[in-house]
């Protein structure tokens, strides 16, 4: 049997291309010999307008296939591949302008044959520009695309092949029906122009590189077409190849595009430094919650710890007091300072106050942090926290920056999550060994008890708008679920809750990452939506492939009487109206985080927004509650949640979660065992 060869489609559309705009070249010296020789050619424009379509379709199809198929399509290059072939176009028609202003009035200037040569040299390069800047702009439209944006495209590329075809109809002249078209792809065009979600993913240096490229394109742009007014008032042209509405609407396409790219790229400069500041602080804490590992120790983490905390924090200079078994302290890892200084700085540092007042030996020392004003040249200000595990200080991290006063309220909140993520991962390397040396699996399970318990707050924030209320109780020895509150502002509060796939200690340590990364994302102060993408994108890096955490997250607004939320994979939650007396469940879908690693997730999120009510009740829970099971196997149910809600909701949020969790027991059992752990959050409007 014959194998047939596979061609190339980028060679072979290349190949044509070339051997067409030769064909048009050749047409066009026939027409001009036959007026010069005073005899009619033969040849008609509906020739040369095939050609050109021709022309137009295996450009598109090379464009296309080598696009594809590149390797390295991030979204610099592409801007940069449109730049340089605007460059190019723009420089060629630069020269040849320049040529003839070298002619003069000389009678080659006039020469028919030199002017239509250079005139196709001109469309084939205007042609090349448009086309593959417009395929480049498709690769960014299509970025994190959803089926709406697809059809879009498919449908603009249907109406670009449409105009291709148009000049049939209008014979080159710029009527009405010609305007019609213009228009309809002009307004396809700006539409298609606000899909820009590929722009936030660039660096600050990226946006300054793309934001000269774009401004590149946008100028070449304006010139190209300027050519093409002045090659359409020329009476040179024989059979005019640039007033084509396929043309003129790629023009609008790719200068729009370019436009709108420009401008939100600029707008988007200042915030650049701040969500870079915030990426490489969750980077920071994704790294700390991985550095432990079999056969590394504890001092992996502190030396990630001091980078990261300079990082986020801008310190001139900082180092680790830790203090060892027999009681005597000792300097680690220090940055940017001599040890000399560093004892006369620490000297002078504990000298003053309030960092005089720190006492090894206190209780609560994790929720201590010192920082205040020094005189120590060149610096002026210091920051002091406390390293503790288990109740007990292991030691400090000092941080000075060269300006007073320099570490403000969200610095010290970052870098304090840094610590707790810290000293997280040092307990749980020092349980790691114990266990492994002593086999001493039942202490390292109450250790771990210990640290789940304090994975969840002691302090439910809320406002005098409504009361809030929460329950937490582990299968195991230490469980996977999760809730916490954070305020945004005097009248907006963030409430979340989750829940670990599995149970036991790995639950628990996945939940703490959650924690962190909650604190360390919930000072965007992002909207739902928000995120639970970028919680996914996240947990994605550290989760392990068969692990995931479900979760919702709301946004109470009391100001304005709304609840905004966004739902990944969690229970729905439970709502009852006052108004209504009604009772039933929020309908949102969502999938739950690390199970989708990767830009495909951020189109299963759902964000919605409605308006509370006095006496309306809010119930979040975990999935241990619904599919508790009594001694004949039936669940305790959606139905019936809803219905012991209904009763008790004139009571507290306290009365209600009592009420609830006794239902539950007494519809498991007395003797039956948990399943899984329970956990609520009952919120009540006044």
């Amino acid at each position: 049997m014959i194998k047939l060869p596979n061609p190339n489609i980028g060679k072979v559309s290349l190949l044509v291309a070339i051997l067409t705009w030769l064909a048009l070249l050749f047409v066009d010296i026939t027409r001009i010999f036959g007026i010069i020789n005073q005899m009619e050619s033969g040849v008609s424009p509906d020739v040369s307008f095939v050609l050109e379509i021709i022309f137009f379709i295996t450009v598109y199809l090379f464009y296309n296939y080598t696009i594809s198929k590149s390797e390295d399509n991030d979204f610099l290059n592409l801007i940069w591949r449109g730049a340089s072939t605007g460059l190019v176009a723009s420089g060629v028609s630069i020269l040849i302008g320049f040529f003839y202003s070298l002619l003069g009035e000389s009678k080659l200037a006039s020469d028919l044959l030199l002017k239509n040569f250079f005139y196709h040299v001109n469309f084939a390069l205007i042609t090349l520009f448009l086309i593959s800047c417009s395929l480049l702009w498709k690769h960014l439209i299509l970025y994190q695309k959803s089926k709406n944006v697809v059809k879009q495209w498919q449908l603009f590329e249907i109406l670009l092949l449409v105009s291709m075809f148009f000049i049939f109809f209008n014979k080159n002249s710029l009527d009405y029906s010609f305007l019609f078209g213009l228009v309809i792809l002009t307004v396809f065009s700006i539409s298609l122009s606000i899909n820009l979600k590929w722009i936030p993913y660039l660096t600050f240096k990226e946006k300054w590189k793309s934001i000269l490229f774009l401004a590149i394109i946008i100028l070449s742009t304006a010139y190209l077409f300027g050519q093409i007014l002045r090659y359409s008032e020329s009476d040179l042209i024989l059979v005019n190849l640039t007033d084509n509405l396929f043309l003129i609407g790629l023009f609008s396409f790719v200068f729009f595009y370019s436009l709108f790219s420009f401008l939100v790229t600029l707008f988007n400069l200042p915030t650049s430094s701040v969500f870079e500041q915030k990426l490489i602080e969750a980077i920071n804490f994704q790294r700390l919650s991985q550095s432990i590992k079999p056969g590394q120790n504890e001092n992996q983490v502190l030396d990630i710890l001091i980078d990261s905390s300079m990082s986020a924090a801008y310190a001139d200079a900082g180092w680790l007091e830790i203090k060892d078994p027999e009681g005597q302290s000792f300097f680690l890892h220090e940055r940017f300072v001599e040890k000399d200084s560093t004892h006369q700085l620490y000297r002078h540092i504990n000298a003053l106050k309030p960092f005089s007042n720190f006492d090894w030996e206190k209780t609560g020392n994790e929720n201590i942090i010192y920082q205040g004003r020094i005189e120590h040249n060149p610096y002026k200000s210091a920051l002091v926290v406390p390293l503790v595990i288990n109740q007990k200080t292991l030691g400090r991290l000092y941080l000075v920056k060269e300006v007073k006063d320099g570490f403000n309220k969200e610095m010290v909140n970052i870098i304090s999550t840094f610590v707790g993520q810290a000293c997280i991962s040092v307990e749980n390397y020092r349980l790691l060994n114990e266990a492994i040396k002593n086999e001493r699996y039942k202490e390292e399970l109450k250790i771990a008890q210990r640290v789940q318990r304090s994975l969840l707050p002691k302090t439910l924030h809320h406002d005098k708008s409504f009361e809030i209320a929460a329950f937490s109780v582990a299968a195991d020895e230490v469980g996977g679920d999760y809730y916490e509150t954070y305020p945004l502002g005097p009248r907006k509060f963030a409430i979340i809750i989750g829940d670990v796939s599995g149970k036991g200690t790995s639950a628990a340590f996945n939940m703490s990452q959650m924690k962190g990364i909650f604190h360390s994302l919930v000072q965007l102060n992002p909207s739902p939506a928000e995120f639970i993408k970028k919680a996914n994108s996240a947990l994605g890096l550290c989760l392990e492939k068969n692990h995931f955490i479900t979760t919702s997250f709301y946004i109470i607004d009391t100001d304005q009487k709304t609840i905004t939320y966004s739902r990944a994979g969690h229970c729905p939650t439970l709502y009852y109206k006052s108004a209504q007396n009604e009772c039933d469940y929020l309908s949102i879908d969502g999938m739950g985080l690390g199970i989708l690693r990767s830009g495909l997730f951020d189109n299963y999120v759902h964000e919605k927004t409605f308006v509370f009510q006095q006496g309306d009740v809010m119930l979040l829970y975990t999935d241990g509650i619904i599919e508790a099971k009594n001694e004949s196997g039936t669940e305790f149910g959606y139905e019936r949640l809803k219905t012991v809600l209904k009763s008790y909701c004139h009571l507290s949020p306290k009365q209600i979660q009592e009420k609830i969790i006794s239902d539950v027991y007494q519809f498991i059992g007395k003797t039956a065992i948990m399943d899984d752990d329970y956990s609520m959050v009952v919120i009540k409007f006044k």
